[in-house]
């Protein structure tokens, strides 16, 4: 494979990253009390975001799904919760933020079902 191509399946994966970084970087006004509706769109936008950067990072593993195989599945999960436990520790350092776990498990969701849908779909 040409850097080249390398550079056209990653690149995706590395622009998505960053996206999350930069959203992770911006600070947040705090609801006075607990909203199920502030809640619940944000814990949907954790699990959307990693289930999106999986997508992107199996592609970038499976080269475009032509190598299929236990690895090109779990690797792009791991990468997905890593980047998950790194952008909650990154968090803890942006003020009015806080980087929690419970965020990571959602962002694990994520991925996790993302990973499921492209193993009953492939």
């Amino acid at each position: 494979m040409s850097k080249w191509q390398k550079i056209k399946l990653w690149l995706p994966v590395i622009v998505w990253a960053g996206v999350i970084f930069s959203f992770s970087s911006l600070g947040i006004n705090k609801v006075k009390d607990f909203s199920w509706v502030d809640f619940v769109i944000k814990k949907t936008a954790h699990v959307t975001e990693y289930a999106i950067l999986y997508l992107l990072t199996f592609r970038a593993v499976s080269q475009k799904g032509r190598l299929i195989g236990k690895k090109q599945f779990i690797l792009p999960l791991i990468i997905a919760m890593f980047y998950g436990l790194t952008d909650e520790w990154h968090q803890t350092f942006v003020p009015q933020r806080e980087g929690t776990l419970r965020d990571v498990g959602f962002d694990s969701l994520g991925a996790l079902i993302s990973m499921y849908w492209m193993k009953r779909n492939i």
